[in-house]
């Protein structure tokens, strides 16, 4: 990734050490997180029942809510960097995907 193009806060140091750290315990429950995310979402498609339904919902709101906080503090912590995307590739992206929604019978988004 291109130092220029990257976009990340300063890194909080952590021990190297073969011992955990703080930083390798927020992102094993960042993962198990984004697991349970996935498998709650799998529920829902799959609940038959309206309470069961709505149960899980709230469930599932709660763990991504949680999910976003974890990555949020990584990235405050510098832990995780994202990449500046360049106008004219974002341009293309959307086009593309505008394209896409052409393709469906339903109406896309007006402009």
């Amino acid at each position: 990734m291109d130092q220029l193009n990257k976009i990340k806060n300063p890194e909080s140091t952590v021990p190297k050490t073969p011992q955990m750290n703080d930083r390798d315990y927020i992102n094993d429950i960042l993962s198990y997180e984004k697991y349970m995310t996935n498998s709650y979402s799998t529920a829902l498609n799959e609940a038959s029942h309206n309470a069961l339904y709505q149960d899980l919902l709230a469930i599932f709101n709660e763990t991504q809510n949680m999910q976003r906080e974890l990555y949020n503090m990584m990235f405050k912590k510098g832990w995780y960097a994202l990449e500046a995307a360049e106008t004219q590739k974002m341009q293309q992206t959307y086009q593309q995907f505008s394209n896409y929604m052409n393709q469906f019978p339903h109406q896309g988004p007006t402009q």
